[in-house]
């Protein structure tokens, strides 16, 4: 389980290329690469010491000095629970509560900054694509790569718990693409990214768009090295989704307000969106659009253009 959200197990993902055979092209990689799975040394007084390791998704070393008087079979259960932002979590061993004072994300923020320099260096504007599922981050994906393929070198990375429809989809437009799939879990991480990375030779003064896993929890707490987070919100979804949702609206840079087409046929009110979304946010920015019918999608698209644009300066 993942220690930061409590999603589904992260520790192994694949990394995977449109048109390779997946029964042993793939690319896994394993919990010792990715989740930080550590061996512990325990030292105790009661006549013997032994080491032994814990399937636990920490990074940290410590000594448990335990005084004991009997024998007994000790199997350690660690459950780990995820502060409430403010302060640090804390893991239950036995019946003692052991608080950890580092910060869970740490690790990532670390590999995040790498990737960032990354992108800083070789002049890569780096956008992390995130929404819930069927807000049409997809589609409008599509639509970006195949304007901006002639203007400059794009990239994708496709996130999604199973298979490779996403990635297929970007691959038909003659964009190096990869997929990450998380299994069970729920997100995109730094470590994950940099992963993916290497799979690409990526030119200077170029545009990489990572789509993120459909979700609006827990992908608003993993910093990915990204340049910017653009929420991609349907109409479709509620004008309450800022208020409901307020981390990955504070988190985000852009927010793209999807399929305009259907204003007419929905209960949704962008002015009240905007208010929601402005009272999380102040410094958040809107464009309206639709991606199936292309309205708006110019201002997106120079948006885009003048990030690039200004890398080069």
């Amino acid at each position: 389980m993942c220690e930061t959200c409590g999603c589904g197990e992260t520790g192994s993902f694949q990394i995977r290329k449109p048109g390779q055979d997946h029964s042993n092209g793939s690319i896994p990689i394993h919990a010792a690469d990715q989740c930080h799975g550590q061996h512990h040394d325990h030292e105790h007084d009661h006549g013997h010491d032994h080491d032994h390791d814990h399937d636990h998704d920490h990074d940290h070393d410590h000594d448990h000095g335990h005084d004991h008087g009997h024998d007994h079979h000790h199997g350690h259960s660690h459950q780990s629970f995820r502060g409430n932002g403010n302060g640090p979590g804390h893991h239950v061993h036995g019946n003692r509560i052991i608080h950890v004072e580092k910060n869970i994300l740490e690790r990532n923020d670390l590999m995040a900054e790498r990737n960032r320099g990354f992108f800083e260096a070789k002049k890569v504007f780096c956008i992390n694509l995130v929404s819930s599922p069927g807000s049409g981050k997809t589609t409008l994906l599509e639509k970006s790569v195949v304007k901006l393929r002639d203007q400059v070198p794009v990239y994708v990375i496709e996130g999604d718990q199973q298979s490779m429809l996403d990635a297929d989809r970007i691959s038909t437009f003659g964009i190096p693409v990869v997929q990450i799939n998380t299994g069970s879990g729920c997100h995109l991480d730094a470590f994950m990214v940099n992963k993916a990375l290497k799979e690409f030779d990526i030119q200077s003064h170029s545009v990489l768009f990572i789509e993120n896993v459909g979700n609006l929890v827990c992908p608003a707490l993993f910093d990915l090295g990204e340049n910017s987070r653009v929420l991609v919100m349907s109409v479709t979804e509620g004008d309450d989704k800022p208020i409901k949702y307020p981390a990955m609206f504070r988190s985000s840079d852009l927010c793209l307000i999807n399929k305009t087409d259907l204003l007419p046929y929905v209960d949704f009110s962008v002015d009240s969106a905007v208010k929601n979304a402005t009272a999380v946010n102040p410094d958040l920015q809107y464009f309206h659009l639709s991606a199936k019918t292309g309205e708006g999608l110019e201002q997106w698209f120079m948006w885009i253009m003048d990030h690039i644009n200004n890398l080069k300066l």
